[in-house]
């Protein structure tokens, strides 16, 4: 069917332009990194299961060297979670400038 003189054709929105400012971007991108950083926390305490705790295999480890691997994770974590907090005040407040809506 034809368009008659009465209808226009349809007019292609043009999508918003893709453009974030560097302090809210780097804010993003420390909310990213501190939501992953359980993931890693998680695959780092599931690394000792990996080691042969045999005492007669040759590569063995000790319950000792274990428990301190745990505990500078721990640490390592927690000093990581830290600097991203002091990170995320330093770089500002939340994000007043929302999507911008018609």
């Amino acid at each position: 069917m034809s368009a008659g003189p009465d209808t226009e054709p349809e007019r292609a929105v043009a999508p918003p332009p893709v453009f974030l400012e560097r302090q809210s971007y780097r804010r993003r991108r420390l909310s990213d990194a501190a939501r992953l950083l359980p993931i890693l926390g998680a695959g780092l305490f599931a690394v000792p299961l990996l080691w042969p705790s045999e005492p007669e295999e040759a590569g063995a480890v000790s319950m000792s060297s274990a428990i301190v691997y745990i505990f500078c994770i721990w640490v390592l974590l927690i000093l990581a979670s830290a600097g991203f907090g002091l990170a995320a005040r330093t770089h500002g407040g939340s994000d007043t400038q929302g999507p911008e809506r018609d």
